[in-house]
């Protein structure tokens, strides 16, 4: 790979990685009735703007529920940037060839936008075996998005099957019972059994007590698996800044030295261990 125009200085208060961005073109196909339908596009280009603006080095590219498994913007962007990661959006028929390929890519993970399915995907069927199998045998993660309420019912079979498992947004939780709520619960012991990691991200989405669930978290759970995202470009709620994601995290994790080592595990879970000099 050729080294990025925007590699620089790591600003000493920002974030390390933004581990949930998205980008996309006009014109890519949308699947037929999608969760969301954006009428602008935000590019490689524009996102590298964005993150040198605010001081941050390393992103990974969240493969976005509108475009399905459409996932060649995400790739071709990928090719060119060493300091970039990214997850896509397959089906589980796919081959173990493709796999590899995407990972010489720069791919190293699969994301389950299970959010927009009105039925859960039986993960105990033989496709589905097989394709988690296939991802844990690579050493990738599953990016799971999905309403808190039903996460119960996807992580024990995700367990079983050995792949990593990274949750989104705080895994959702229900927003009467928040912390109290049997998707949180589910969510704290995947963590503490070891293979699970938790994006406190999305606070924007969750309402105003979206701080002190990141806090009650890491309080039950600790901070080793614990990441942080924007979000950006905010799909559906445009009218978010990413100066105020950044904001959200510091008033979610206080301690600087914390929120350091928020970075430093996304670099040990996407960047394969190769950790910045102190």
């Amino acid at each position: 790979m050729q080294a990025s125009p925007r590699i620089g200085m790591q600003k000493p208060d920002a974030p390390l990685v933004d581990t949930h961005v998205h980008v996309f073109r006009r014109g890519m196909p949308l699947l037929p009735n999608p969760r969301h339908n954006p009428d602008y596009e935000f590019t490689a280009e524009q996102l590298e703007t964005t993150l040198d603006e605010h001081g941050v080095k390393f992103c990974v590219i969240a493969a976005a529920s509108p475009w399905g498994d459409c996932n060649d913007y995400v790739v071709q962007s990928l090719r060119t940037r060493p300091l970039w990661r990214g997850t896509v959006i397959l089906e589980p028929t796919v081959g173990r060839h493709e796999l590899d390929q995407l990972a010489r890519d720069g791919i190293v993970g699969v994301r389950l936008p299970f959010i927009s399915a009105k039925e859960l995907p039986d993960l105990g069927t033989f496709e589905w075996r097989r394709f988690l199998w296939r991802l844990a045998d690579l050493d990738w993660h599953v990016h799971l998005h999905l309403d808190g309420p039903r996460i119960p019912q996807v992580l024990p079979h995700l367990e079983r099957s050995g792949v990593k498992i990274v949750i989104d947004h705080i895994g959702r939780p229900d927003p009467v019972l928040r912390e109290r709520s049997e998707g949180f619960e589910a969510m704290a012991r995947s963590v503490e059994a070891g293979r699970t990691w938790v994006k406190l991200s999305g606070g924007y989405r969750l309402g105003d007590h979206s701080a002190e669930l990141a806090r009650e978290l890491c309080r039950r759970v600790g901070y080793e698996r614990m990441l942080w995202a924007s979000d950006c470009p905010f799909v559906g709620a445009e009218t978010t800044t990413y100066q105020s994601t950044v904001d959200w995290i510091h008033e979610a994790v206080p301690d600087a030295a914390m929120r350091r080592v928020l970075g430093l595990n996304a670099i040990d879970l996407y960047f394969r261990g190769a950790r910045p000099a102190a």
